[in-house]
Parts: C-alpha cells; structure tokens; sequence
C-alpha cells in the first residue's frame, strides 16, 4: 500500500557527514527523521540527542521500524551497497552517500535489487538540485550563452588529511579525488550536456604514504591506494567534450567550472556547493555576474525531492540510474588511466528538466 504524507527517515552512519544531513532533515517538514543508527551505538545516541532525533541504537532495530519509510546510507563506501542492500531487504527506500558502489557490478545489482523491489536507491551528490547548478541549467537551457560545446573543470588541493580527523578511508579504494570530489563534477557536466560516451585519461600518485594532520590520530601514517591526480578528457553522446582534472597532489588549492558556448562562456559556481554567482562573459568588456536563484538548503535536499517525487509517483532527479552512469565513467577514467588508451562508457542516462525556481525542500508540500 503506498504511502501519503512526511517521510519517517532513518540515518545509518554517525560519521562527520551525519552533521550537514541531520541539521538539515530535522527542519524540512517533509520527512521526519526518526532514528540514527552507527556499529558505534554510542555515537548513535550523541548524534541523535544533540539533533532532537527520538531513537538510535543498531543498523537492525533502525531497519525493523516500520514507520520508517527511507534509509540514508551516509556508511564508509566500502559498505554502501551492502547496506542498501540490507535497507532494501527491509522493503525501504534509499538514500546513499556517494559512490553509488565501488564497481559496476555491484552497482548494477543495487539497482537490479531496487528494481525488483519496487523500491528507489537515490544517490548523492545533490549538490546540483541547488541554486547554483539550477541557475546554470535554466540560463544554459534559455540560449544564455548559445548551443553549449565544451567545458573545463578543476578540482585541485593538497588532499583532506590536513582538516579530516580520520582521513584513511578518502585515499583507499571508492574514494581519492575522482572518487569522493568527481561525482560533483561529473554529475554537473552530465546535467549540463547529457551522458558520457567515452573517456581519455592519465592518472598518477605522488605519494605512497600520506600524515594525520589533526584530531587524536594526528601524525600517524596511512597507505594510498588510488590515483591522487586524475586528468582526463570527457566525449559526451552529444558532441561536446569537458576536460576535468581532480587532484590531492597541489598545493595551489583552486575550483574552476566553465561552460562554453557559441555566444559566451558561462562560470558556473563550485557543483560541491548549493549556490554561488555566476558569471557570463561575451567579451573582453563585455562581463555579466548573475546571482543564483533558488534554493541553496544544503545537503539533504535530495532526499526530499526523492520522497516528493516518490509521492508524486515520477523519476526522482538524483536517480540511482544516474549515479550508476557516474560510476560507470569513474571506473572507465581509472582503466583509461591504467591502459593509456580511450574507454567507451556502456552506460546512458535521461537527463530532466531543470527544477523550477520556486522549488523549496523547507516548505510543506505532504
């Protein structure tokens, strides 16, 4: 029987992330967050206590209450699918932190076990459902800066390890530049120019080893197990092309989006933010900067649009299909890199329409 009215929802993972979703879902009217839950049950209780939230406790009494209708997976990435799997099994909907998995293979067998369920595994970064990003896709759309063509993207910094309390788990396998940063860029450039055909890249790591520079584990070491400087070159199914560089390896720290034109070349704000001005340049002297319009609620915002769309009975924006094309162009510019040749990416998408300027995860709608 479907469901009317606010979502309950379910937090798995007391992590650092758990602070911007837990802020953020105890104040949008529309879902109701009911219990946290972490393998660390006192952690559990601290998270929940300090947001207001009624239960917390194990992953299993989280996914036994059946007032909970979706799972946020904000778990490591090593366990995404795992405990959307889990989540899933207990006929709920889900949330998860990016990655979408690891792999393709287990990425299609999450999407395989929703589908059979007549459930949803929605997946982050929701980043572009704000402000920002919606700006862009509404200006590009309107023939703002003529039949975009090209972009250029860059996400460049010394790495985490320096700010992250526990930052082992950003340098090992689902995470590294393209890993955790690329799903914001890519999920953006697909917005923008529809899926990814094929892909070029070169890959590399500077160091074998890397130091906790903060927090009680500081001046420990840990291994380094991806690539910490990704450069690669995106085909896209329409023509247009993207170079995009990601890279723990600079300490020149800097973000860069640009999409151009026929007509302009269109600065588009950080896609690991929710809003930000954009800026449309034409000529030398010839220089527009437009704020963004819309909403910038922050991280969480998609698991609204999920459960308003769930309710609605149509696709939810950040799709599980969606993350899954990601994923997929992840996996291809890390064989690229390894074989020093093009890959195609098997892999499409349907890419929606932009949002409308007045949706707004903070008001009542159920």
């Amino acid at each position: 029987m479907s469901r009317t009215g606010r979502a309950g929802v379910g937090i798995i993972g007391a992590g650092n992330i758990s602070n911007q979703y837990l802020k953020n879902l105890t104040t949008f009217p529309d879902v109701e967050v009911r219990f946290v839950a972490d393998l660390d049950t006192e952690r559990a209780a601290t998270q929940a206590q300090a947001y207001g939230v009624p239960r917390s406790g194990t992953v299993a009494e989280l996914l036994a209450d059946d007032e909970i209708e979706v799972v946020v997976n904000l778990t490591v990435p090593s366990v995404h699918v795992e405990v959307a799997q889990q989540a899933l099994a207990a006929g709920k909907h889900v949330w998860n932190e990016k990655p979408f998995a690891l792999d393709r293979d287990s990425g299609q067998r999450l999407l395989d076990a929703a589908r059979d369920a007549g459930l949803r595994v929605a997946t982050a970064p929701d980043t572009f459902l704000g402000a920002g990003i919606q700006t862009a896709l509404r200006l590009i759309g309107e023939g703002g800066i003529g039949t975009p063509h090209g972009a250029l993207t860059l996400m460049q910094s010394a790495g985490p390890e320096s700010w992250h309390p526990n930052p082992a788990f950003l340098f090992d396998i689902g995470a590294g530049p393209l890993f955790d940063i690329g799903p914001y860029y890519l999920t953006a450039l697909v917005q923008i120019f529809g899926p990814i055909a094929r892909v070029h890249a070169v890959t590399s790591r500077a160091r074998t080893e890397r130091v906790i520079g903060s927090g009680p584990l500081a001046g420990q070491t840990f291994p380094v197990n991806v690539p910490t400087h990704v450069a690669t070159l995106l085909e896209f199914e329409s023509g247009a092309t993207a170079q995009s560089i990601f890279s723990f390896d600079s300490k020149l720290a800097r973000t860069q989006f640009e999409v151009t034109g026929d007509d302009a070349t269109l600065t588009v704000p950080d896609p690991n933010t929710f809003a930000g001005d954009l800026v449309i340049t034409r000529g030398r002297d010839d220089v527009e900067t437009r704020p963004s319009e819309g909403s910038a609620a922050g991280r969480g915002s998609g698991v609204v649009e999920l459960v308003r769309a769930i309710r609605a009975g149509v696709p939810e924006r950040a799709s599980g299909d969606l993350a899954f094309h990601v994923l997929d162009v992840m996996q291809s510019v890390i064989e690229a890199g390894e074989a020093r040749r093009p890959v195609e990416v098997a892999s499409t998408v349907v890419v929606p329409p932009p949002l409308e300027v007045s949706w707004d995860p903070t008001e009542a709608t159920l």
